[in-house]
């Protein structure tokens, strides 16, 4: 499966916005200086994302963007689809030949798997992973 990159930056800048403490707007620069993405497209792809109904907005000076349902609610696939317009497999050949039905199965594989992962989750695994690189500067 190839991912775009504006798909990566919609699933990064929902994944920070997850992380974020607290329920207060987030900037766009403050997304776009942690996940390194150019702060004209993030816009895009922010309003895209509240479009869609996954984020809201705020505006004026403790404005930004948050997320405008739960992190469980919200699945690596839907905001995939979202951003790419539905697609979410390989483009549909004309002739799918032999391998059709091999395809047809990674196709299935990869959806069951965005599918029915949340941004939940993929805060939790990264806090996680995070908790166990902590230093311990006890002695």
């Amino acid at each position: 499966m190839n991912v775009s990159v504006k798909c990566e930056y919609a699933l990064r800048a929902v994944l920070d916005l997850t992380l974020s403490p607290g329920a207060q707007p987030i900037r766009i620069a403050d997304i776009a200086t942690r996940q390194k993405i150019p702060q004209k497209f993030l816009e895009t792809i922010l309003a895209d994302l509240k479009k869609h109904g996954f984020l809201e907005s705020r505006r004026g000076a403790e404005g930004g963007y948050l997320l405008a349902k739960a992190a469980e609610t919200i699945t690596v696939g839907q905001v995939l689809r979202s951003v790419e317009g539905g697609r979410t497999g390989r483009a549909a050949l004309e002739e799918p030949g032999p391998l059709g039905e091999f395809w047809d199965r990674v196709d299935d594989a990869v959806a069951g798997v965005i599918d029915k992962t949340t941004f939940a989750e993929l805060a939790r695994n990264w806090r996680d992973r995070q908790a166990r690189y902590v230093p311990n500067w006890e002695i």
